[in-house]
């Protein structure tokens, strides 16, 4: 066999491969699963993005931790709908929280953020331990999963669960676009017409609460937030209108997505979620860099004013 043909055998090798895992029912649930989340999450992210409250979404993300553990205390098992409203109901309790610590004590957003990040999930890891260590609550493994993701053992009723919270999310967002819009960027004008920044922030609220508390077993309390965050950065790098930025975050974090679950799929020791937040930040480092408003163009235009 000449070099040409050895050449041939192995790209032929390889597309079995990848065949074998495009036609993989595992592979499919996963990918379907993250794709549909990471597409919601970038498209409603870009609101936080832009309203400067990036780090709202990390919050809430660990507080609802504690949410996921005391619905299986009370259940006795991982059922995934139980854990989501468990999730739900620390992600608005946390929030509620936040609210009450800005608007009524000198504590400043940003402190008062940590110490509801840190306190609800501090109280979270102390309910895992009592669980993991008393012999009443059975095998509490997969409670695990649930701080950094574990989207390889993803079953149809968790993707069942993010097909229907991202179509919900995505309809809100869809129906609501030009107040939403009008709220971000000039939230007095919003007032004005009769848009109600409490309604506004209460849809905004059940989106985003809504997709972290879907997306915790697919990446976890730790990584969701680069989901709701990447994507926003990577459309604002490229675009200035609203628009376009929503759909290039959205298909950014879908392409993420199957890339990620893909090389997670294919190489042994690559966890699914972990891989997507790689991919995703490394499309965010190249938008940076090259993207229509990045560096590197930025750079271009300032030397030809200077000269």
């Amino acid at each position: 066999m000449d070099e040409r043909e050895c050449r041939d055998g192995v790209r032929r090798k390889q597309c079995y491969i990848m065949m074998d895992i495009l036609s993989s029912f595992s592979f499919q649930i996963v990918a379907i699963g993250t794709m549909i989340l990471a597409f919601a999450c970038g498209v409603i992210g870009t609101i936080n993005v832009l309203r400067q409250n990036s780090l709202i979404g990390d919050a809430i993300g660990h507080a609802q931790f504690p949410g996921v553990v005391l619905a299986f205390m009370i259940v006795g098992t991982l059922d995934a709908l139980s854990l989501l409203i468990g999730a739900l109901i620390f992600g608005a309790f946390a929030f509620f929280v936040i609210q009450m610590i800005n608007q009524y004590s000198k504590i400043s957003l940003d402190a008062s953020l940590a110490l509801v990040l840190s306190s609800f999930f501090g109280f979270g890891m102390t309910l895992k331990s009592y669980v993991q260590g008393s012999s009443a609550y059975g095998h509490t493994g997969g409670i695990d999963d649930y701080i950094f993701g574990q989207a390889a053992y993803m079953l149809r009723a968790d993707v069942n669960i993010i097909l229907i919270v991202s179509a919900i999310s995505l309809l809100i967002f869809i129906f609501n676009y030009q107040r939403i819009k009008i709220f971000i960027f000039d939230p007095v004008y919003s007032h004005m017409i009769g848009n109600k920044p409490t309604v506004m922030n209460a849809l905004i609220l059940v989106m985003t609460i809504g997709l972290i508390a879907a997306g915790l077993k697919a990446v976890g309390v730790i990584l969701i937030v680069n989901l709701l965050i990447a994507p926003g950065v990577i459309g604002l790098m490229w675009s200035k209108r609203y628009l376009y930025v929503t759909l290039i975050a959205g298909f950014s974090g879908l392409v993420s997505a199957f890339v990620g679950t893909y090389i997670s799929t294919a190489y042994v020791g690559f966890a699914t979620g972990p891989t997507i937040i790689l991919c995703l930040s490394a499309i965010v480092l190249f938008s940076i860099l090259f993207g229509t408003h990045g560096a590197v163009r930025n750079g271009l235009m300032r030397r030809r004013h200077a000269a």
